[in-house]
């Protein structure tokens, strides 16, 4: 019904993003780790959407690619994830983690994520080991980094474990730091992690 929303981002917290198209404010539930590599507030954002639909009501959420919409559509596959723990097990662990994670049947790795317990953990691993796309992400395109990730990735980083540091970093930047200053504490802060991987 709805494949994106397009707009202006208007706020953002943990896990909601709200975004102004056409005169209607949508109100999205978003994982954290999607939320953190989409534009800021103020700025325009593309929003990959699904809409869950119950007799009760219905609720919008949001995604910075397709591959992590894919990802949130076979996680709703395992019995026992609704869209809601769905959200939280995909805010509590970048895509690149999850799918080594499944593919290397770390049990381990799986049940550290907030919301995970070791049986979820084992109904994941049997219904989605080698099921999740391993094609390079698309949220560079809507992140506002994207710059930064090209260039480090121009160093000889692998572009995939950039894009992941910078999500995960710029989830944690001081929100009183301009763009630029943003760009700068990234760089380095990418250059210090991914130089020990």
């Amino acid at each position: 019904m709805f494949n994106s929303i397009q707009g202006v981002i208007t706020k953002k917290s943990a896990d909601a993003l709200f975004i102004l198209t056409g005169g209607v404010e949508w109100d999205l539930i978003v994982p954290a780790t999607d939320n953190a590599v989409l534009p800021d507030a103020g700025e325009n954002g593309r929003v990959l959407t699904w809409l869950y639909h119950r007799e009760d009501g219905m609720r919008l959420f949001g995604f910075c690619s397709e591959t992590r919409r894919n990802t949130f559509l076979e996680l709703l596959k395992v019995d026992g994830i609704g869209p809601k723990g769905a959200v939280k097990i995909m805010g509590g662990i970048s895509q690149e983690e999850l799918e080594n994670a499944l593919d290397s049947e770390d049990i381990g790795r799986l049940e550290k994520v907030p919301g995970l317990g070791k049986k979820t953990a084992q109904k994941m691993l049997l219904a989605l080991k080698g099921r999740l796309s391993h094609a390079p992400e698309a949220h560079e395109s809507v992140s506002p980094y994207a710059d930064l990730v090209e260039a480090l990735a121009a160093m000889g980083f692998d572009k995939r474990s950039v894009a992941d540091v910078i999500a995960k970093r710029s989830a944690a930047l001081p929100p009183e730091l301009n763009a630029a200053e943003k760009e700068r504490e990234l760089f380095k802060q990418a250059i210090q992690e991914l130089s020990v991987k």
